[in-house]
């Protein structure tokens, strides 16, 4: 992470966060000045080296805000006064999203195990199980030897017996307690009880209808902080609660010249896949593989592919609001080729 600035009539600072950072060089490649430079992705993808992706030089850094607008993650964000430009009406935004539809959401949790950045902040909140459960137990201190089978067999630790006399006056004095706001009525106790001392009925199923239908709350929320737009959380959504829209259209292909070797080296070399920030590549076959319903055509692996063999083409780009020619043809070129 780092940040430049430039005083004088405008009070202009250029910031770096490198947890939005995924590699793509989309701003070294618009930088009217190469102020800017990636670094070595697959070594610091690998945690082989510990340093910032992108790298300024601040003497040749004119503050212009190009790199800024065109990082469809920003990772770079231009302040003019303290104000973002991403944020002002007469600079390009990107229309890029990522929401969860609170409504429609059941809290399933899947999106958040499956999103490979730790993009979703997700709680849910379950009813208390004792409160869905109807039942009676009874223990019959004259049988029972307080052996503590039933104690030990408890799977809600409900059952508590006290058996250690200390002498032979303590003798008789043993007790056993069910702590009924942890039993779940399972009947395990009265099941195991060598002495049937234990009587126990559930009634859960017989009032089934009496009892409140379980209510589940929570919260999904998908911070822009670090979302990539990968769609992963969407495409597993089981209710479809979920919309992504991203930075990018196109096709990203493996182009092979068997002639001349240049063939992909799948698991003895996958750099492709170690800096994907989406992992949407996969080693088939001894081949690398993108599913390009994760992929958000970044253009990190194009980088890193030390044969040159992926290509990637982008269509169309959901940047908006570019209303200068200079800027207009400058960002037009993150369309070309990669």
């Amino acid at each position: 992470m780092f940040s430049i600035e430039r005083t004088g009539e405008e009070h202009r600072k250029l910031s770096y966060k490198d947890v939005n950072c995924v590699g793509c060089g989309i701003c070294v490649d618009v930088c009217p000045t190469t102020s800017l430079r990636l670094g070595p992705i697959v070594p610091i993808a690998r945690g082989l080296i510990e340093m910032d992706l992108i790298s300024v030089n601040s003497d040749s850094c004119v503050f212009c805000g190009l790199c800024s607008v065109a990082c469809p993650f920003d990772a770079l964000s231009l302040e003019i006064d303290d104000s973002k430009i991403r944020e002002m009406d007469n600079y390009p935004f990107w229309e890029t999203e990522s929401k969860v539809d609170d409504e429609d959401c059941i809290y399933c949790g899947r999106c958040y195990s499956v999103c490979p950045r730790d993009s979703i902040i997700f709680e849910r909140n379950l009813p208390d199980a004792v409160s869905l459960i109807r039942g009676e137990i009874e223990i019959d201190k004259q049988k029972c030897i307080y052996c503590g089978f039933c104690a030990d067999l408890c799977p809600a630790e409900a059952i508590l017996i006290e058996n250690k006399p200390t002498s032979s006056v303590d003798l008789l004095n043993n007790s056993i307690e069910v702590d009924f706001s942890k039993c779940v009525q399972c009947g395990v106790c009265k099941r195991i009880c060598p002495q049937s001392a234990i009587k126990q009925i559930c009634s859960t199923c017989m009032l089934r209808d009496e009892i409140e239908v379980p209510e589940i709350t929570g919260n999904t929320f998908i911070s822009e902080e670090s979302c990539v737009y990968c769609s992963w959380c969407s495409e597993i959504c089981p209710v479809d609660a979920i919309a992504i829209t991203k930075p990018f259209k196109g096709k990203l292909e493996l182009v092979e010249i068997q002639e001349e070797e240049k063939i992909c080296k799948g698991d003895s070399c996958h750099a492709c896949q170690d800096v994907c920030p989406c992992n949407a590549v996969e080693i088939v076959d001894g081949k690398s593989i993108t599913n390009l319903d994760f992929c958000n055509l970044c253009g990190a692996c194009v980088t890193a592919c030390p044969q040159n063999l992926r290509v990637l083409t982008r269509d169309t780009m959901n940047l908006t609001n570019i209303n200068s020619d200079s800027w207009n043809e400058i960002l037009n070129t993150i369309l070309s080729g990669k």
